[in-house]
C-alpha cells in the first residue's frame, strides 16, 4: 500500500500527542522531531521536509493551541492542512484547448509507464465522454508502438502510428488524423531514455514546437523517490511542464515523490496511477491524499468509486429486490464484480476513516472462490438455489475446482443475508436503507 511506513510512522507521533491532556512546547517539538525523520525516511526532499516541520511548529506552538482543551486535535488538524498545501491544496484539472483536437503530451523517462499511462489516460477520457486518439512517437524501445496499440485497443481508443519515421513528423500527421476522425483529444506517447540527455530534450522539444500541445505531462514512477523530484526538476526546466502524473503509486513507494514534487517544481500532481489495471488511474486530489496518509480515510475517493462502479439503474433493481428480499446468487455475483471495479476489499477499507492505514488481514483473492462457484451453476440454480440438491452441489464443487462443503458454506453465508433482508424490512428500514444505496452508488 503507498504511503504505508510514512502513515504508519506520521500517526505513531501524532498519537503520543493527541494522548495528552495538555501540550507544552517541549512535547509539539519532540513530536516533530518524529514526524521530520519519518518523512526524510519516506524520501521527502530534505528542503522541503525542513520548511514543513518549521511551518506545523510555528503553528503548533502558538497560544490558542497550547491552551485548548484539545491540543492534540489540533495539531493533527495543523498537520493535515500542511500536508495537503504540500501537495497543491487543491484539485488540478486537465486545460482544454478553444480548437479541436486538445493535445496532451506525455514525457519521462523510460520505465516510468508513459505508454501505460497514455492509455489509461485514454480510458480515463472515454469514461468522460470524450474520443481521444493516442500517437505513438516512441521509436526507440522495442515494441512500443505494438505495446501502444495492444493497450489503446482495450480502452476503445484509435492508434495512430508511422513505424519508425521521425517522430515529429508522426506527430504533426496525429493531428490531422485526430481531426480527420472526429477525435476531440489526441495524447502523444514520448520516448524516454534511461536518464536525460540532449538528443532526448531536442526531440522532445521539436515535437513541443511542431504540434503545440495544450499541456505536457510529465509521468514519474513514485517508487524513484527523492530521484523522481530531479527529474521532475530536469523536465519541468527544459520543456515547461504543466503537470506530473505519478505512476506505481500502489507499490512499495515512501511518498517522497508525492510529497516533494509540487514544492520542488511548483507543478500540480494532476494523476495517479493506483494500480496494474488500464482503469487504475485517478485524479490526483491533495486533501484526500493527506487524510489517506493522516488515517482518516477517504470516503469522498469511496463514493467516487462507488459511482462509477454501479449504475443507478443497477442500484435501483437491486434496492428494489432488497425490499422484497428476493436477492439472488446472480445478484451477489454481480456485486462482487463491482467491488473488483473498486479496487477490492484492500482499496476500500483503506478509505474508510478508523480503517485506513490499519494492518487488518484482508485476502482480496477471497472472492475468487464464491465467485468460481456461482459461475458453476446454471442460470436457473443462480435464481433459484433451492433446487439446489447434494448431486447438484457435488457438480457445481467439481466444476468450480472447490468443494462441496464450500459450496454448502456460500448457500449458508447467502440464505442468513436474504434473512437478514427480511428483518431490517420487518423494522421499517428499507426506505432508509434504499435511500443509503443510492446515496453510495447513484449519480
Amino acid at each position: 500500500m503507498a504511503f504505508e511506513g510514512l502513515s504508519a510512522k506520521l500517526q505513531g507521533a501524532l498519537r503520543k500527542m493527541t494522548g495528552k491532556g495538555k501540550l507544552s512546547e517541549q512535547d509539539v517539538k519532540e513530536g516533530m522531531r518524529e514526524v521530520r525523520m519519518a518523512l526524510l525516511e519516506a524520501d521527502v526532499n530534505y528542503a522541503v521536509a525542513k520548511d514543513f516541520i518549521k511551518r506545523v511548529t510555528e503553528k503548533c506552538v502558538g497560544q490558542e493551541v497550547l491552551s485548548s482543551l484539545t491540543p492534540g486535535q489540533q495539531v493533527i488538524k495543523i498537520v493535515n492542512d500542511e500536508l495537503t498545501a504540500l501537495m497543491g491544496s487543491t484539485i488540478s484539472k486537465l486545460t482544454w484547448s478553444s480548437s479541436t483536437p486538445t493535445i496532451y503530451m506525455l514525457c519521462g523517462l523510460q520505465g516510468a509507464g508513459k505508454t501505460t499511462m497514455a492509455a489509461k489516460l485514454a480510458g480515463y477520457l472515454i469514461r468522460q465522454g470524450k474520443k481521444p486518439m493516442l500517437a505513438a512517437c516512441d521509436i526507440y524501445r522495442p515494441a512500443a508502438i505494438k505495446q501502444l496499440q495492444v493497450v489503446g485497443e482495450q480502452v476503445g481508443a484509435r492508434v495512430y502510428q508511422k513505424g519508425t519515421q521521425d517522430p515529429v513528423k508522426t506527430a504533426r500527421e496525429a493531428v490531422e488524423q485526430a481531426r480527420y476522425y472526429g477525435c476531440d483529444v489526441l495524447i502523444i506517447d514520448t520516448a524516454g531514455r534511461l536518464h536525460i540527455d540532449t538528443e532526448l530534450m531536442d526531440e522532445l522539444d521539436r515535437i513541443k514546437t511542431a504540434v503545440k500541445p495544450q499541456e505536457i505531462l510529465l509521468v514519474v514512477d513514485a517508487m524513484t523517490g527523492q530521484d523522481a523530484v530531479n527529474v521532475a526538476s530536469t523536465f519541468n526546466e527544459k520543456l515547461a511542464v504543466d503537470g506530473v502524473i505519478l505512476t506505481k503509486l500502489d507499490g512499495d513507494t515512501r511518498g517522497g515523490a508525492a510529497l516533494s514534487v509540487r514544492q520542488v517544481t511548483g507543478k500540480p500532481i494532476k494523476f495517479s496511477g493506483i494500480g496494474e489495471k488500464l482503469s487504475d488511474i485517478e485524479p490526483f486530489y491533495p486533501d484526500r491524499m493527506a487524510s489517506r496518509i493522516l488515517g482518516m480515510g477517504d470516503v469522498l475517493s469511496l463514493i467516487d468509486k462507488a459511482q462509477e462502479a454501479f449504475s443507478e439503474q443497477d442500484m435501483d433493481a437491486l434496492a428494489n429486490k432488497t425490499k422484497t428480499a428476493e436477492l439472488t446468487l446472480e445478484d451477489f455475483l454481480q456485486q462482487m464484480q463491482s467491488m473488483k471495479k473498486m479496487g477490492g476489499l484492500r482499496s476500500m477499507i483503506d478509505m474508510i476513516p478508523g480503517l485506513s492505514g490499519k494492518n487488518i488481514d484482508i485476502d482480496d483473492n477471497a472472492m475468487k472462490k464464491p465467485e468460481a462457484i456461482i459461475r458453476s451453476m446454471t442460470p436457473k440454480e443462480r435464481r433459484n438455489p433451492g433446487i439446489l440438491n447434494a448431486s447438484r452441489r457435488k457438480r457445481i464443487a467439481a466444476g468450480s475446482g472447490t468443494t462441496v462443503q464450500d459450496v454448502n458454506l456460500l448457500i449458508r453465508q447467502f440464505d442468513q443475508a436474504r434473512q437478514m433482508m427480511k428483518q431490517m424490512q420487518g423494522m421499517k428500514g428499507g426506505k432508509r436503507m434504499r435511500a443509503m444505496m443510492r446515496n453510495m452508488g447513484g449519480k
